[in-house]
């Protein structure tokens, strides 16, 4: 089972979700991204929310719809923390959310941080949008495919200094290097062949792909 959630970030940053509804698939929603998979006639198995982002109007619309779990205004935890909380103890074989980039900065640094939920639970989390996947990764090797939807691959440092990392089968291969928050070396690279392997010793990386 792969579990989809839907944030309330700006919509305009949406991939088309509709090529995501296939078999295998549950949604849930946080907010207003309740409302937007209800306006595509998409299902949930979950919504969360203060829903401090929609109008009365919307809110009766949606009740009509779905059962809604209605979390108080003033919480410790985001509509989307509380969301993945929820994804995690279905334990699927992966989660992916949407509408959780543009917008509001600290939103969208905080939606990227919640990925950290993941490495802990043994859940690969990809965030997407029209423009982006991005993911965490922890010390080992790993395989990565091709991809034209995404060509351009960047590798940053997501806890301090990533060691040792070295990628095969890039355009620009790099061996046992040691990558520094606010070094750039590997931002931009494409795969050269159908796959590659990027590895490294320590640290956590951030793996974003990419296309203009």
């Amino acid at each position: 089972m792969m579990i989809h959630l839907l944030a309330g970030g700006p919509q305009d940053h949406h991939p088309d979700l509709r090529r995501y509804n296939s078999t295998g698939v549950v949604w849930a929603a946080a907010d207003r991204g309740v409302y937007h998979l209800l306006q595509l006639g998409i299902q949930l198995a979950a919504a969360f929310g203060d829903f401090d982002s929609v109008t009365d109007q919307e809110l009766s619309w949606m009740q009509k719809r779905s059962e809604l779990q209605l979390l108080p205004r003033e919480k410790d935890e985001t509509d989307l923390e509380i969301a993945l909380g929820w994804a995690l103890a279905q334990k699927p074989a992966g989660i992916r959310i949407f509408g959780a980039t543009g917008g509001r900065l600290d939103h969208s640094l905080a939606n990227i941080q919640l990925l950290v939920r993941g490495l802990e639970q043994g859940v690969p989390i990809t965030l997407a949008d029209r423009q982006n996947e991005l993911s965490l990764r922890q010390a080992g090797r790993h395989t990565i495919q091709r991809d034209d939807a995404f060509p351009y691959v960047s590798f940053l440092p997501f806890t301090g200094v990533v060691e040792g990392l070295t990628l095969e089968g890039f355009k620009y291969p790099l061996t046992a290097a040691a990558i520094r928050p606010g070094s750039t070396l590997c931002v931009s690279n494409e795969l050269a062949a159908e796959k590659g392997t990027f590895s490294f010793e320590s640290g956590i990386l951030m793996v974003v792909r990419s296309r203009d």
